[in-house]
């Protein structure tokens, strides 16, 4: 493997997984993502040879200052200071991958992949955070001691450095070569990934949760999903049931071994009460803290552990931040997702229609358990005759047609709850779900829908009923929320989607109370985001992993710390108290295999170093090619004191061969012997020549006449 290719593999991989980190965090735009991941595949694909050209060096220096100005313009109109900062360095970071020149740079973009990592820590932290990190701990040694040597190696270059042959240092061939390292150098960098992780887990689990977050940008980023606004304008629903974006994940207290693989699972979010013949508000808008005892809310009554049956529900960041509950909630305890700041963090407050909402200052969604009632829970109570008239507020405009055709739908019909089913029934079966229903765009988007298109998305069902049952006398509320949940077999919890939002109505009957029915036919109305076969099972492990990673890693907080150190120390103190090892000794027979079993270690343990260490006398025995290239430098060095004797000695920034030549072009007696014995060596040293006893023998003569020779001449003057 090329020292120079491996090197640069590394750098590239730091480089890809610090970007990736940043842009998994949610803080960049889409257009700002596409962006960075184009000009980091684009950087990475630059040949070496062009980075070096005039053209890249030019942009390298403006393209910072260029993107610099860019940002501050951005800062000026009022764009967020974190968002310009994360965009600026990867910015940064993509303009040095495609000018990078050399080994400073390359620790540059080492450099900025780390503050990369860390801004990722702070913005984001979600799974795939955590892959980057893990491969980041991989890479990083073995990049870091890479990029040291080739430093090194560039340091010694330009401080006219010269290698054995005494040839200036030829960082290319360096660069190319196959032996400066090799695979155990790889696997070793990347094992010291292994006690660094280790370190690095229990600092995690050790360390200190004050309970401090102040430091955390991580906000929340929800998408807001229509429906779940103040007002709900009938033309304007998108198309939500391609959405399949988790909205919330919901643990029955109690799960059967094999459960079904969906659920109709009704979620109330909000309710309206006012039609104006195209979009659904509320008349009355006030809201106020819940009754809160502790972490508890009541709806109906306080929690009743004993008999009460329970779900959870971790709900993600919506906005606005609506509290979804099944119609049978009585009551509801929040639950800590950890990352919190010192005291109270979230506050539930209560609206009309029996609305729920929370503010938190983490917004990272919710956590929360919810109390279904039993089966005796009282009379409900009964409906004020100025809330009955809201429930009863027709549209001015509404044309007569509507009204007969309630009555003639209705028919024999004689009590609230017959007319509420004959009515559901009619819309179920004599009508069409459609997503891009042409009556949204119509001045009168009811009648169009109920007399003309006859098809349309939920909110024409649950408006088309709720309108036609105000015709006759009866109250009725529009509620949108949530309806349905997908079991994760690894979770052992139902997802519930964005493609799972719906709009339902809510009917008064005396002595009843609100009961919920759902004119919109069932199989059309089912979301179009379901996969099945081995992209379901790849989904759900996914969903399942991002899940715990957030419970137990993001949001490891104080309490699970010392939850986890007691279990520990429970543990421990089990294993102390219930230790049979001191009674199975108490019997000489298993005290003698005992012992003869620690003996048996003892001499396997002193085996297996006698052999490791014979083995390495083994390796550390000096090789033939090493004994030869020793005797070659030996004869060399033999041949230089000659020619120190000789008046002409060898200058440590000559190479052999030059010296030769030179003395030869000054016309020295020993020049020709000199080059005959320096060409030889030369062939011995770095050629596939091997010089066997008798030559090395008469090099070594040769190189005794020579001394004999400035002998001969000091006689003769």
């Amino acid at each position: 493997m090329r020292f120079g290719l491996v090197h640069r593999i590394m750098t590239d991989a730091l480089a890809a997984l610090g970007l990736l980190a940043l842009v998994t965090s949610g803080e960049l735009n889409r257009w700002i993502t596409a962006a960075v991941v184009l000009g980091l595949v684009g950087a990475l694909a630059i040949p070496e040879r062009w980075q070096d050209s005039k053209l890249m060096r030019h942009v390298g220096v403006v393209a910072p200052v260029g993107l610099l100005a860019l940002q501050l313009g951005r800062l000026v109109l009022g764009a967020p200071v974190l968002q310009l900062a994360v965009e600026f360095a990867a910015g940064l970071q993509v303009v040095r991958l495609a000018t990078r020149r050399g080994a400073a740079h390359d620790q540059q973009v080492v450099v900025l992949a780390l503050l990369h990592l860390i801004a990722g820590t702070v913005l984001g932290g979600g799974l795939t955070y955590g892959l980057c990190f893990l491969g980041f701990l991989i890479v990083a040694p073995g990049a870091l001691v890479l990029s040291h040597l080739r430093r090194e190696v560039e340091g010694n270059y330009r401080q006219g450095a010269r290698d054995r042959t005494g040839l200036p240092v030829d960082v290319p061939r360096i660069l190319r070569s196959r032996r400066v390292i090799g695979k155990q150098f790889l696997l070793f960098t990347c094992l010291l990934s292994v006690p660094i992780f280790l370190f690095t887990a229990i600092l995690f689990v050790m360390f200190p949760r004050v309970g401090l977050s102040l430091l955390l940008l991580n906000h929340g980023r929800p998408e807001r999903m229509i429906g779940f606004s103040d007002k709900v304008d009938l033309g304007g629903v998108g198309k939500l049931r391609s959405d399949p974006t988790i909205a919330m994940r919901v643990e029955p207290s109690t799960l059967a071994e094999n459960p079904p693989l969906r659920i109709a699972l009704y979620l109330r979010g909000t309710a309206f009460d006012q039609y104006d013949g195209r979009t659904w508000s509320r008349s009355v808008t006030q809201r106020a803290p819940a009754d809160m005892q502790g972490s508890a809310v009541r709806i109906r009554r306080s929690p009743d552990l004993a008999r009460d049956q329970k779900l959870t529900i971790d709900l993600e960041p919506i906005d606005p931040p609506v509290i979804f509950l099944p119609n049978d909630a009585v009551a509801m305890r929040l639950v800590s997702r950890g990352m919190t700041v010192v005291g109270p963090t979230t506050t539930v407050l209560a609206g009309p229609e029996g609305e729920f909402k929370y503010v938190s200052i983490e917004d990272r969604g919710l956590r929360y358990e919810v109390f279904l009632a039993g089966k005796n829970e009282g009379p409900p109570r009964p409906l004020s005759g100025a809330d009955r008239a809201r429930y009863l507020t027709l549209p001015p405009d509404l044309p007569p047609r509507v009204l007969e055709l309630a009555k003639t739908w209705v028919g024999n019909a004689k009590t609230p709850y017959a007319q509420a089913a004959a009515i559901e029934a009619r819309l179920r079966s004599d009508y069409r779900y459609d997503l891009d229903s042409p009556s949204g765009a119509e001045k009168n988007p009811l009648d169009h829908f109920l007399f003309e298109s006859k098809r349309g998305h939920c909110e024409f069902y649950s408006t088309a009923m709720a309108v036609l049952l105000r015709t006759q006398g009866i109250p009725t509320r529009n509620v949108t929320g949530f309806v349905g949940g997908t079991f994760n077999r690894f979770g052992r919890y139902y997802a519930v989607r964005q493609g799972d939002a719906h709009s339902w109505i809510e009917v008064f009957i005396d002595g009843q109370g609100w009961m919920r029915f759902d004119p919109t036919p069932p199989s059309d109305a089912a979301p179009q985001s379901e996969i099945t076969g081995v992209l379901a099972f790849m989904r759900d492990f996914v969903e399942a992993a991002a899940q715990r990673w957030n419970r137990h890693i993001v949001g490891y907080d104080l309490k699970q710390q010392v939850s986890l150190f007691r279990s520990v120390r429970n543990r421990y103190s089990s294993i102390r108290g219930t230790s049979k090892l001191a009674e199975s000794l108490a019997s000489p027979r298993r005290a003698w295999l005992f012992g003869l079993g620690v003996a048996l270690i003892v001499a396997g343990v002193y085996w297996f170093r006698r052999t490791r260490q014979t083995s390495d006398e083994k390796k550390e025995a000096p090789k033939s090619d090493e004994l030869s290239v020793a005797r070659i430098v030996a004869l060399y060095r033999s041949l230089e004191s000659a020619l120190v004797v000789l008046g002409v000695p060898r200058p440590p920034s000559v190479p052999p061969w030059a010296h030769a030549v030179g003395l030869e072009a000054l016309g020295h007696p020993a020049a020709a012997e000199v080059r005959a014995l320096t060409q030889l060596y030369l062939e011995a040293r770095f050629g596939d020549r091997e010089l066997d006893e008798d030559e090395r023998k008469a090099f070594a003569e040769r190189v005794r006449a020579l001394r004999l020779l400035r002998s001969a001449e000091g006689e003769a003057a």
